[in-house]
């Protein structure tokens, strides 16, 4: 068993994770550490991105426009396989994500 503070992970680099679990069926449970924004990128499943710590702004694109939701601490975000979509950290957030593993 083990017990994880997420206040207390840090990264070298903005996006170093710490690998919590691999599920069969190859999914992922990982605890992020950033500062910096990810990439635009489509997922090749689905991803469930949860806000531990900090503020992020999930940038979305639908249908040609680009709209930003903004997540706190608590709050979930659910992409879908082939939902475009980009991570921006307003300063340090720390981000549990659950993916296929070797997803972008």
């Amino acid at each position: 068993m083990q017990k994880i503070t997420p206040r207390q992970f840090s990264g070298k680099t903005a996006w170093d994770a710490m690998l919590i679990e691999t599920f069969t069926g190859a999914t992922t449970v990982r605890l992020h550490w950033t500062d910096a924004p990810y990439k635009w990128h489509i997922n090749d499943g689905p991803e469930v991105f949860v806000v531990l710590d900090g503020v992020v702004d999930m940038q979305t694109e639908e249908n040609g426009h680009v709209l930003t939701h903004r997540l706190e601490a608590g709050d979930i975000f659910h992409a879908r396989e082939g939902d475009r979509h980009v991570a921006a950290p307003r300063g340090i957030a720390r981000v549990l994500v659950i993916e296929r593993e070797g997803s972008v």
